[in-house]
């Protein structure tokens, strides 16, 4: 599906999915060197937008300063603004987005518009009380067990049902994620190649 091999000629549509603490981030970055796309993550897509003070970025502002989530049809534009920059040009790796079901159908729909399509979308599955064990062992002041335990559980009523919408699709590729991080890494580029 995707030769990982030679990344030189790569071109790699990807959405990296889990639920909070799976390791997202960290093999995010790690898949974007491998390769040779951006990995995109929702928070730097919205600092962009705002830092650069486009008229896009001002309305992103404002929606931060007032302590809202962004709408979908806002986060539509950042990211349709996102994937238009030269270096998505030839793939990237989605990380936070899309959250929702309708996010998604506008994703598959700012792809039509480019003429691309998603490659694949890789799920990392941990379970419960590993993901709880490794936020609480962060040590962050906000990480109790109980906000832990919700963001969980908006986690599963908002963006799990896009395993099986993916899935329906063909194009989930289910990893696990309570692997050392090397492991993790070396099976989700596995997971591409199949």
């Amino acid at each position: 599906m995707v030769d990982v091999a030679d990344h030189s000629r790569a071109s790699a549509c990807l959405v990296l999915l889990g639920p909070p603490g799976c390791g997202k981030g960290t093999q995010a970055a790690r898949l974007s060197e491998r390769l040779d796309i951006p990995a995109i993550s929702t928070g730097e897509m919205l600092r962009a937008a705002v830092t650069e003070g486009s008229e896009l970025g001002q309305r992103v502002g404002g929606i931060m300063a007032g302590g809202t989530l962004v709408d979908d049809q806002t986060m539509a534009d950042v990211v349709r603004d996102r994937l238009g920059r030269d270096d998505a040009q030839h793939g990237f790796l989605l990380d936070g987005y899309p959250r929702t079901l309708p996010q998604a159908a506008t994703l598959s729909s700012v792809l039509e518009g480019r003429q691309q399509q998603l490659d694949a979308v890789l799920f990392l599955e941990v379970p419960e009380a590993v993901l709880l064990s490794r936020a609480l062992a962060r040590q962050r002041a906000d990480d109790t067990e109980e906000v832990i335990r919700h963001r969980l559980h908006v986690y599963e009523e908002e963006t799990s049902p896009l395993v099986g919408y993916y899935n329906e699709r063909n194009l989930l590729r289910r990893v696990n994620g309570d692997q050392s991080m090397d492991e993790v890494t070396a099976s989700l580029l596995e997971a591409l190649e199949g």
